[in-house]
């Protein structure tokens, strides 16, 4: 008995130290379990499981305007499979069709029967990643989601929708479309034009590394991150959107006015250098008018008479000229057996001061510096290197063209240098170099380089700041560049410009008319050439504000500036000066502020009161009457009796349409309002006798 009794107890002991290690074997391998959890998704102990590292792409930086708009940025596309065999029997035959019903309205290229056929094939054959749309938006993600089946998710409703890819997209469509640019490699060679190339360090953030693992259907995400990746920074460029929208849209409607072939607008703040326009249009072969190349710095060609500014400015810095000299005008210059006529048909103007010959734009001024150059062309040149004409500016962006010169010595140069130079012929520069001189004057002789970002922010917080960069503190004399505004304020008045100025401000600037070479290379060659049309200049001419350059290539309608190039200026000056707050001062920051009492209606009294002390207005009542009409002598309101008789109709002109419809109905009458606001005309008269049941029509207004 004794020795069964033992056997009992060993048995229980086995038993219970056997369902012990058991538990510490579970325990164990839970504990395990969740220690590897935290590192990856991908079980430790299976290592027949295929993994690999691949990059974790951060989303890239926006591209905004100086008022934080988009103008390019990243936009997630999903690719939508299902998985129609997780998807219960019940469930499928009960949903399918509303499925593809639902299907077939979000993406009607099919129709329902034909998506219902092809899921159905697709839970057939096994089908475990069924296509339903290649880069689907968010938006369309979200609403496949409420769809019957996908409703409840992956696993129960099959769909499978964390496949994403990030794509780069313009809001704007075309609009500054060459200037924002991109980033590519191609064949090994990297690709960077625009803000996007120049900034792509900041825009790209920095990859991470994550782990995928091999499924059936295959490569999963397991959610192990070997590195954080870190979002791009935003760049905020100094465009202004508004701005930008007003020049592209003025050239645009130039060019098809004038049948033009090609243009470009800058506008540039003075102060600052800060770009707050840029528009390159070209033709397309259907004849509209696309982004496709950056004229604006990238294309080169002789500026034509807005090189006179600097011509002038050179003469009058060496001290070799007054503005005030008298010259012959007279038409038809002669330089080495080479002609140029004046724009009036070489008519000529007759004797005329040096202002003058700079307002009409007479070839005269060719006359002139030859004469003070021809035997000091080094001098000139000088002039020129100081002005900041001859070298690039040094922008940001790639693509930035060099200025075109010769000098003595060059085998180009030859006697005609001189004369052809001085009125912007036998040089090329891009119109944003012109512009840049322009606003070198509009500045007081302060030459800064045009800045197309301001700054970088990640995170709403700014890390970099881009400062005005100044090229030359003082490109000349205070004392010239005072003449020469005075000059540029007088074309606008008396000279080629006159038709361009405006009523509400003053303008300052100057036309160009350029002929460019044909197929023999050769300028002033009529059968050949086209013409480029030109204005630059800047506004208010009091306080420059913006300066702004119009350059249109090979109009056919006109060629002469101010009428081609010059009209797009003054519409793009008229609607910003239109547009800007600090040109128009608030109609009311003169006044007086007065407190004054509000206008109060008839009503009720309760809700008057209400209203009074929720505003700390003061009131006066002394009467218990409900409804009341009011005054506000004293600088306070007081409540008056409006007296109602059960008898008769009461007069509601005035009560708004809720105090009046209750007063009437609760005496019987039917009311109909037509309108909004309050009470102006009743049909039926006050102090008429009440009939319950009768109607009485409300006019509101």
């Amino acid at each position: 008995m004794s020795k069964e009794r033992n056997q009992v107890v060993f048995r229980a002991y086995l038993i219970y130290f056997g369902f012990v290690l058991v538990m510490l074997l579970v325990l164990y391998q839970t504990v395990m379990l969740q220690f590897y959890s935290k590192k990856s998704s991908v079980n430790p102990l299976d290592a027949t499981i295929p993994v690999r590292t691949v990059p974790r792409v951060p989303r890239m930086g926006d591209i905004l305007d100086a008022n934080l708009l988009p103008l390019l940025t990243s936009v997630s596309y999903f690719d939508i499979h299902m998985d129609p065999t997780v998807v219960k029997q019940s469930l499928f035959d009960t949903d399918v069709n509303g499925l593809a019903e639902g299907l077939a309205k979000l993406y009607p290229t099919k129709s329902a029967r034909e998506w219902e056929n092809a899921i159905r094939s697709g839970r057939a054959n096994g089908s475990r990643y069924l296509l339903i749309r290649k880069k689907a938006t968010n938006a369309e993600r979200k609403a496949l989601r409420k769809l019957p089946i996908f409703k409840e998710g992956r696993m129960k409703g099959g769909i499978i929708d964390n496949e994403d890819t990030i794509l780069r997209k313009k809001p704007n469509g075309n609009l500054l479309n060459r200037t924002l640019g991109y980033y590519k490699v191609v064949d090994g060679k990297v690709l960077n034009p625009g803000i996007e190339g120049a900034y792509i360090d900041y825009l790209r953030g920095e990859t991470g590394a994550e782990v995928e693992q091999k499924i059936s259907i295959g490569w999963k995400k397991t959610g192990e991150i070997l590195k954080e990746a870190i979002e791009g920074a935003d760049v905020v460029s100094t465009i202004e959107k508004e701005i930008q929208e007003v020049a592209h849209s003025e050239l645009n409607r130039q060019l098809i006015e004038m049948k033009a072939q090609s243009g470009s607008v800058i506008v540039m703040e003075v102060n600052t250098g800060y770009v707050r326009a840029i528009v390159n249009l070209s033709r397309e072969e259907d004849g509209s008018f696309a982004e496709n190349y950056n004229h604006a710095f990238g294309s080169i060609e002789a500026p034509g008479s807005t090189f006179k500014l600097a011509s002038l400015m050179a003469a009058l810095e060496d001290g070799k000229v007054k503005i005030t000299d008298k010259v012959n005008a007279v038409g038809v210059y002669s330089f080495y057996g080479s002609k140029l006529s004046d724009s009036n048909h070489g008519r000529g103007y007759g004797i005329i001061t040096l202002k003058e010959a700079f307002e009409k734009s007479s070839n005269v001024i060719a006359q002139v510096i030859n004469t003070i150059y021809r035997k000091e062309p080094n001098l000139f040149m000088d002039r020129m290197d100081d002005f900041g004409l001859t070298k690039k500016l040094g922008i940001d962006l790639v693509g930035e063209a060099a200025p075109d010169f010769s000098r003595p010595g060059d085998s180009k140069w030859s006697p005609l240098s001189i004369p052809w130079m001085s009125i912007g012929y036998g040089i090329r520069q891009s119109p944003l170099q012109t512009l840049a001189f322009y606003n070198a004057v509009a500045n007081n002789g302060k030459l800064l380089r045009p800045i197309f970002v301001q700054e970088i922010r990640r995170r709403g917080n700014v890390i970099k700041e881009f400062l005005p960069v100044v090229i030359n503190e003082k490109i000349c004399s205070q004392k010239t560049i005072n003449i020469l505004k005075g000059c540029l304020e007088g074309v606008m008045s008396k000279g080629t410009g006159s038709s361009l100025t405006s009523s509400q401000f003053k303008i300052a600037g100057k036309t160009g008319t350029t002929k460019l070479p044909g197929k023999d290379k050769q300028y002033l060659d009529e059968s050949n050439s086209v013409y480029q049309a030109s204005f630059v200049g800047y506004f208010p001419a009091d306080k420059p504000k913006y300066s702004c350059i119009v350059v249109i290539t090979d109009p056919k309608k006109e060629y002469y500036g101010a009428r081609v190039s010059g009209t797009v200026f003054a519409e793009i000056a008229n609607k910003v000066w239109a547009s800007s707050l600090e040109y128009h001062p608030a109609i009311n920051q003169n006044k007086l502020i007065v407190k004054d009492l509000p206008n109060v209606k008839k009503g009720n009294k309760k809700d008057l009161i209400k209203s009074l002390k929720a505003l700390g207005i003061n009131f006066n009542v002394n009467f218990s009457s409900d409804w009341f009409v009011t005054d506000t002598l004293n600088n306070r309101v007081n409540l008056k009796p409006f007296t109602i008789k059960k008898e008769s109709i009461p007069n509601v002109i005035g009560l708004t349409a809720k105090d009046a419809v209750y007063l009437l109905e609760s005496m019987g009458m039917v009311v109909r309002i037509s309108g909004y606001g309050v009470v102006k005309t009743q049909s039926i008269q006050p102090g008429s006798i009440i009939f319950k049941g009768g109607l009485i029509q409300l006019q509101l207004k």
